[in-house]
């Protein structure tokens, strides 16, 4: 394997501080971090004024591979997270078929292991009757339970499928939590609106806060690892903040951060997503809940629409958006307007996914992690176009905005993969590795 060597960057410590530095790659490996390095090394980034991070671990992504490859495929979507500074992705069930077995699993690992760029992990995917699957198949991340907002199998909402997959197991459980029947009851409440802002008041607070203490009741009460995937409101923050486990954690989307049911007003169906973006109020409670550690850690739920799709009109409108390349500087930029710090944006991006997923030798800018790393700009800034997209959709929710702290550079595994706008296709990611 080529060595790599990074000189003079700017390299960022877990608690926020930066130092100029080298970093030498070796065997997959980071081998070396020194104010000055004389050595050599296959090949060299000269990195002055860019910034050096872990890569992100972006663990919600839709890569639509099997069954929609038109939207996104694993190949894609790699290399849009490759651009977006994202070194590894854990990829959900809820393809066609989903990835509910062994089968369907491997499958999918062979597929990334053909075309993927970056890392790479699956979840596996709960049905009312695959407990011996969602339990004994293997590499996966964890379970994944779609509490509500799914279609066909992938629905668990009785409580007697949901008690016996907690009660049955150690594997992490991650939860898309928000309850169905509430769901089903308020279309029926709203059935006629055909205003985009009316899917905000389908699924409401109310509707994630249910499913919320359900999986909460039921984490308790086996003990049992519990991830609380795209956590969405204030509410939900605050039942965290009065009883979390120590083996409970969740997520928040940069959506539900930076994203208001006052921007149905320019983006339409394409702010649509589930759950979907909420108030002010639940903004502000999102971002008090990443400062305080009530809410662990990024994601994006990376799920990919056409536009023309998205502009078919509600309610035919399909729920998702793109992130994967995009999250990265959406973030930067909110730290470079002090709304988070540098330490934040690595606990809540490279660390804390780690961490929460038991992912090996990532996550981390030590000497013997794995070199997975990124060198951005945060001097200048440009604005989010769809034209530049890496997606297969082509666009952002986030078109003209100007960001900051655009990856130059992404490493995967000590190579190359993204280098100033071109990406090195011959690059392969490896399957992630958990531990115990």
């Amino acid at each position: 394997m080529p060595t790599l060597l990074i000189r003079n960057a700017r390299v960022a410590r877990e608690d926020g501080t930066v130092f100029g530095g080298d970093v030498y790659c070796e065997n997959g490996l980071i081998a070396r971090i020194e104010g000055q390095l004389d050595i050599e090394a296959d090949e060299s980034i000269d990195a002055s004024g860019l910034l050096l991070l872990p890569g992100v671990i972006d663990p919600q992504v839709h890569f639509r591979e099997p069954g929609k490859e038109y939207k996104e495929d694993l190949g894609s979507g790699s290399r849009a997270a490759a651009k977006g500074g994202v070194t590894s992705f854990l990829e959900m069930p809820n393809t066609d078929p989903p990835t509910t077995n062994q089968a369907a699993l491997d499958d999918k690992l062979a597929r990334a292991a053909q075309k993927c760029v970056v890392n790479y992990g699956f979840f596996i995917g709960a049905t009312a009757d695959n407990l011996a699957e969602i339990n004994g198949s293997s590499p996966a991340c964890g379970i994944k339970i779609f509490m509500g907002s799914s279609t066909g199998s992938l629905l668990v909402d009785r409580e007697e499928d949901l008690e016996r997959i907690f009660a049955n197991g150690t594997r992490l459980i991650a939860v898309h939590a928000e309850d169905e029947a509430r769901i089903r009851e308020r279309q029926r409440k709203f059935a006629g609106r055909t205003d985009p802002p009316v899917h905000s008041e389908i699924r409401d607070n109310e509707c994630a806060l249910r499913a919320t203490e359900r999986a909460l009741a039921l984490s308790r009460k086996y003990r049992r690892r519990l991830h609380i995937l795209h956590m969405s409101t204030r509410e939900e923050v605050e039942l965290l903040r009065r009883n979390k486990p120590a083996w409970v954690t969740a997520e928040v989307v940069p959506n539900h951060l930076l994203l208001n049911v006052d921007d149905y007003q320019t983006l339409g169906t394409l702010a649509q997503m589930n759950p979907p973006i909420r108030t002010s109020a639940d903004n502000e409670a999102l971002w008090q809940g990443l400062h305080d550690g009530v809410v662990d850690l990024i994601a994006t739920d990376h799920a990919p629409h056409t536009l023309q799709e998205k502009q078919a009109g509600y309610p035919k409108s399909p729920s998702g958006m793109p992130g994967v390349e995009t999250s990265l500087p959406l973030m930067l930029t909110e730290m470079v307007n002090d709304r988070c710090t540098l330490a934040e944006v690595q606990r809540w991006m490279c660390r804390g996914p780690a961490e929460a997923y038991r992912i090996v030798n990532k996550g981390r800018l030590v000497s013997g992690y794995d070199a997975d790393l990124t060198l951005v700009d945060i001097e200048s800034y440009r604005p989010v176009r769809n034209e530049d997209m890496e997606t297969r959709v082509h666009w952002s929710p986030y078109a003209g905005k100007p960001l900051t702290g655009w990856p130059q550079y992404t490493i995967v595994g000590g190579q190359v993969v993204y280098e100033r706008g071109r990406i090195r296709e011959h690059v392969r990611g490896k399957a992630l590795r958990y531990a115990a």
